[in-house]
């Protein structure tokens, strides 16, 4: 019978499973698609064309340059950990998502569609600021995560809260590889929550 993985051992592994399983790219991929759901009467079609719009400029295009500059070697891995390799990136970001905001806008999509993805620019503004900026890396996956985490509660309901749970997850999971301080976690966590769910909240107040 084989012994239990040590604490050593089982931390490590149980941090790079949240990294990867919650990087920025599957909640930015997956919360759209959540909020389009209510947002078009449950209707499948319309929820997946909208959502997809901002997952795929806010998500797909972004993660697919990054893999490729990966392989090439422009970047040390697909979570760029070195800050000023993230410039190209994040500007990317920026200019994708601005895409699928005006296709949204010019589509007449339902405002949740609209408000998320004007809170999710504003967010990564925020971040683009204090990375580029501030030369800081602030961590990234706290911040989707915890915006992300906003959101479904603003969407869903109070009981969407669990779902913090997994924002802990990746955000202990950051410090626990040394990819970022707990400072750069929490900065990155107070940027998620209070510019992008709470820029998604204000949206609504105007928009919906």
């Amino acid at each position: 019978m084989s012994a239990p993985p040590s604490t050593d051992t089982a931390r490590p592994l149980a941090a790079r499973i949240a990294t990867e399983a919650l990087a920025p790219w599957v909640w930015v991929l997956a919360l759209p698609l959540l909020v389009a759901w209510p947002a078009t009467g449950h209707q499948l079609g319309p929820t997946l064309l909208w959502g997809l719009v901002v997952g795929v400029t806010g998500s797909v295009i972004p993660m697919l340059v990054i893999l490729r500059g990966a392989k090439a070697g422009r970047y040390d891995t697909h979570h760029v950990h070195n800050r000023e390799g993230r410039t190209v990136p994040l500007l990317l970001c920026l200019g994708s998502l601005s895409v699928g905001w005006l296709i949204l806008f010019l589509g007449q999509a339902p405002h949740q569609l609209i408000s998320l993805a004007a809170a999710m620019f504003v967010s990564l503004v925020v971040c683009v600021a204090i990375t580029l900026g501030a030369r800081w890396k602030i961590s990234l996956h706290a911040a989707v995560a915890a915006g992300a985490v906003v959101m479904l509660v603003l969407t869903y309901g109070p009981w969407l809260w669990l779902t913090a749970l997994l924002a802990a997850w990746v955000m202990w999971s950051r410090v626990a590889l040394r990819d970022h301080t707990t400072g750069q976690v929490l900065v990155g966590a107070a940027v998620g929550i209070l510019a992008g769910g709470g820029g998604y909240w204000g949206l609504e107040l105007v928009l919906g």
